[in-house]
């Protein structure tokens, strides 16, 4: 905190405000006059930046906010003579406004934590096969980087060879896992096998990790629903207060006779301890240390908002594959005339999906370099089609002849993807996932507080079925298309019902996009982050539980300071209707309250959920 308040002009001027104050009192105690003038220096710098937010807000957005309430208050003090309560009105205001500002700078490190887990720089190979040493910012897509054993990965690229990447930053899983040659791997990552090359597949600007980063510092921007209703009020309420602090002066004066030495001291009053500065602070310190608090724990709230409406969720409606599973398929069993084979790797070398990744890897050793191929379209929902062939996710509903019954083939509850050739079933290849660990404990926990956790999958019942059973979960939907999930949404808001969708592939875009809360999965797509108000960096659900308890606790640290700050004002006010009420006792209480509220806003820095 010393360090923060020595780096920050504003936290200098405070100190140096705060400097002169206690001069001034011990000069007052002795009886020098010189006292006042220290008071009015202490002033001047304690009240630099509030005067400055004050014109600003006033003049050029035409919105009188809480600064030019309290800068009022130390004129009016500094009018009667009162030079010593102005200074101290100011010293509480400027230790609030720099203490909201440090948790600012708090929830910043957030961010300066996730850059340092990506290297800076780069081994660029030049054309001419030597390595030059270069900024991550200048790479371009196409250039190779070597990255050699031990080091971190700095920038998104392909794999030139097969390599060993630990991707505990991103995924949370501690193992480290091959990759073949050809696969994409991720900045911030590190090689723990031989050196490799890459060849960049993104802008430094367009990384996994860079686009986390952005995400962090977009939050950190946008307020929250209730700072937003508070913030709307604000500038009404301050127009407010300067209507009715001349008309309690003058209804003093001219009705109940008091002097206007007298009238004017209790309007100053009422001015200072009628400001909401401690309403004004009961949300962002909050919120900011709460979304701070999320990304250290590996869950980056995009807003606020949010990070508020999550305790709220009635229901959390889920994609299966890499997000309840890994998404690391590995073909067990297949049924597939030979002729196909061939343009199945084609098609599906041409798909970053899981099972399209499963299936190549399982069919490494076939050939098909030189192979000419038409064009392959993807088909959302069901997979891809290349001419008249076609793999993928083929239901009964859909028009294809099926001769030998391969669609009511069962495989132990395994994924099974179709071939079919000129709308005809010519064989299958079933592939087998496994859960993630997290999962299981997540969603008892999630049900232990009475929130529905229901899954959507494009897999068929059986397949589901096996899945929601080893969860423990009790409701699920089986062959689901993009738009079936995305209605599942809609229908439940229909009923009130908040819902959250958690989704990794473009497939679970739209039902990221209009769910309440849209969570998606830091291995997920760029679309799905891009499209969701939540990631989950380590792929843990368990630390998606941990939000969910952290957004009750912020709620609830939300409206205890709202009904305190109110109840702060409404005490003050009503004591200086009474006449029972100083300027400085008033200072006290007042801005007291505004620290308090921060205070406790600062408390979900350090939350930690415990069962």
């Amino acid at each position: 905190m010393l360090k923060y308040l020595l780096s920050k002009r504003q936290a200098r001027f405070l100190l140096i405000g705060i400097a002169f104050t206690i001069v001034g009192f011990i000069l007052q105690a002795s009886g020098n006059d010189l006292s006042t003038w220290m008071f009015y220096i202490a002033i001047v710098f304690l009240g630099f930046y509030a005067t400055k937010n004050a014109i600003v807000d006033t003049f050029k957005e035409k919105k009188p906010n809480v600064d030019l309430l309290m800068i009022l208050s130390a004129l009016g003090s500094i009018i009667i003579n009162y030079e010593s309560e102005g200074a101290m009105l100011l010293i509480i205001f400027a230790a609030a406004e720099n203490l909201e500002d440090y948790v600012m700078s708090k929830s910043s490190k957030s961010i300066e934590e996730l850059m340092k887990q990506v290297p800076e720089n780069a081994k660029l190979i030049l054309d001419n096969g030597t390595i030059e040493h270069v900024p991550t910012s200048s790479l371009e897509i196409g250039d190779r980087v070597m990255v050699s054993r031990g080091d971190q990965i700095p920038i998104d690229g392909y794999l030139d060879r097969e390599g060993v990447i630990n991707e505990a930053s991103l995924t949370g899983e501690s193992l480290a896992v091959t990759k073949e040659k050809g696969e994409e791997v991720f900045a911030g990552t590190i090689n723990e096998g031989d050196s490799f090359v890459i060849e960049v597949s993104k802008l430094d600007k367009d990384t996994v990790f860079s686009n986390i980063i952005k995400m962090v510092d977009q939050a950190q921007n946008r307020p929250s629903k209730k700072q937003s209703i508070i913030d709307r009020i604000e500038s009404k309420y301050v127009i407010g207060v300067l209507i009715a602090v001349p008309l309690f002066i003058l209804g003093l004066m001219y009705i109940r006779g008091y002097s206007f030495n007298e009238s004017f001291y209790r309007g100053i009053v009422l001015l200072t301890v009628a400001s909401p500065c401690a309403l004004i602070a009961s949300a962002t310190p909050a919120s900011l240390s709460a979304i701070s608090n999320g990304a250290k724990n590996g869950i980056l709230f995009k807003d606020g908002r949010a990070m508020e409406i999550f305790e709220e969720v009635d229901i959390i409606a889920t994609d299966k594959t890499g997000t309840l599973t890994h998404g690391d398929f590995e073909v067990v069993e297949y049924d597939i005339p030979e002729e196909y084979i061939k343009d199945l790797v084609i098609m599906e070398q041409s798909s970053n999906h899981p099972i399209a990744q499963g299936i190549v890897k399982y069919f490494d050793q076939v050939d098909v370099s030189g192979s000419k191929h038409e064009d392959i379209e993807e088909i959302p929902g069901v997979g891809l089609q290349m001419g008249d062939l076609i793999v993928g996710n083929i239901k009964k509903n859909m028009d294809f002849s099926d001769p030998k019954n391969i669609l009511d083939i069962e495989n132990e509850g395994n994924t099974i993807s179709h071939i079919a050739h000129e709308k005809e079933i010519v064989g299958y290849i079933a592939l087998a996932d496994k859960l993630r660990s997290s999962a299981i404990p997540a969603i008892k926990s999630f049900k232990d507080e009475g929130v529905i956790v229901e899954m959507l999958t494009g897999d068929n019942d059986k397949v589901a079925a096996k899945i929601a059973d080893k969860l423990g979960l009790e409701a699920y939907q089986a062959s689901m298309l993009p738009e079936d999930k995305m209605k599942f949404i809609t229908e439940e808001q229909d009923k009130n019902k908040t819902v959250a969708m958690i989704g990794d592939g473009i497939n679970d875009a739209p039902a990221l996009a209009n769910a309440d809360v849209g969570i998606s999965m830091g291995s997920g797509t760029s679309i799905a982050m891009e499209s969701s108000d939540l990631v989950i960096v380590q792929n843990d659900l368990n630390k998606l539980f941990h939000s969910f308890k952290l957004s009750q606790k912020l709620n609830k640290i939300i409206y205890q300071n709202i009904i305190f700050s109110i109840g702060v004002i409404i005490i003050l006010i009503t004591l200086n209707l009474l006449g029972l009420l100083d300027l400085p006792t008033g200072v006290v209480f007042h801005e007291g309250s505004t620290i308090l509220v921060i205070l406790n806003g600062l408390r979900l820095l350090n939350f930690k959920w415990q069962k």
